[in-house]
């Protein structure tokens, strides 16, 4: 584990990725927050039945509406960081002041058991992810415009939303980081995108692993 002094981190990448003998493909989801990645995944888990979702460990204060151990698993700072200490994470980040976390063992469990995961990650956790496991595979949702992203957390309650924004501009600077990019203009278009481009990348992986 190395961790600098800014609050971000990466676990080390001895055992974290899955290797070539993997049955499942690891599917990063990624974007802004607000952009509407949850409500994407949401409904692409209720209607698929090969994929299961990576649920974070993450110190923020739990929300009316969330539930620990669906959403994430809510644990204290001290809990965080002794996870941290003992290599529990993939990779994991300070974000808005909260650490959010990635847990290796979880992930590697599913995909040997032979179901694709789908990860719901800031955007540079899902940079460090891509940087230590070739095996993973990128989505990026982006919003329509900055100012419709701005709406959407004023509706949803979100604080801070200047010091947010900053971060916003950051994030959709590194898009072309990822191997796919989804507009969130329309939920209906921009979900048969979704779909399309998790299929694309099913075809790709396995068309890798029947070599």
């Amino acid at each position: 584990m190395s961790n600098n002094p800014d609050g971000k981190g990466t676990a080390s990448p001895a055992g974290a990725c899955p290797d070539d003998s993997r049955k499942g493909v690891l599917i990063v989801v990624s974007g802004p927050s607000g952009v509407g990645k949850s409500t994407l995944i949401d409904r692409f888990l209720r209607e698929d039945g090969r994929s299961e979702f990576s649920i974070s460990y993450t110190t923020r204060q739990r929300r009316v509406h969330e539930v620990d151990g669906k959403n994430y698993h809510f644990v204290d700072e001290g809990t965080f960081e002794s996870m941290i200490a003992k290599g529990h994470f993939l990779e994991w980040e300070k974000v808005h002041g909260n650490l959010y976390g990635t847990p290796r063992a979880e992930i590697l469990a599913i995909l040997q058991a032979g179901k694709d995961i789908i990860l719901d990650i800031d955007v540079k956790g899902a940079i460090n992810i891509s940087g230590q496991c070739a095996a993973a595979r990128l989505i990026f949702i982006e919003p329509p415009s900055v100012e419709e992203l701005i709406n959407r957390l004023s509706l949803r309650g979100e604080k801070e939303i200047e010091t947010r924004m900053k971060r916003v501009e950051e994030e959709i600077a590194r898009k072309g980081e990822f191997g796919y990019t989804i507009v969130n203009d329309d939920l209906e278009k921009a979900y048969a995108t979704f779909l399309k481009a998790i299929d694309d990348i099913r075809r790709e992986d396995n068309g890798k692993n029947n070599r």
